[in-house]
């Protein structure tokens, strides 16, 4: 029985063999724990937050954080806000929102969306 891979954005992702592809194995089980506690996170903010604060409010390095951000964006589970917020360094950056349900509880697209 074959079984397909997990690839990117459902697991972590990397570009060149090597260092970058270690560094994704490795990560590959505690990226998905933390990929749940970054949207658990946003979840618990209405208005949004940057990677920088998630990371923040977690007490994780943003360079753990930004990549699970990069993967839940990319499975639909966040979108970008409309408004712009700052980063640790001061320059402009993203605020992610948790995004809405694609479908109703009967599993059909929600038509009064």
């Amino acid at each position: 029985m074959s079984r397909l891979p997990e690839v990117y954005p459902d697991a972590p992702g990397f570009k060149a063999r090597g260092p970058s592809e270690q560094a994704a194995q490795a990560i590959k089980g505690p990226a998905k724990t933390l990929r749940e506690e970054v949207l658990r996170t946003i979840s618990l903010a209405p208005s949004g937050l940057t990677a920088d604060a998630v990371a923040d409010r977690l007490g994780r390095s943003i360079l753990s954080v930004r990549p699970r951000v990069s993967e839940l964006h990319r499975q639909g589970e966040i979108r970008p806000a409309p408004q712009r917020g700052r980063n640790n360094s001061g320059m402009s950056a993203t605020v992610w929102v948790v995004s809405p349900p694609l479908s109703g509880p009967s599993g059909k697209e929600d038509s009064h969306a």
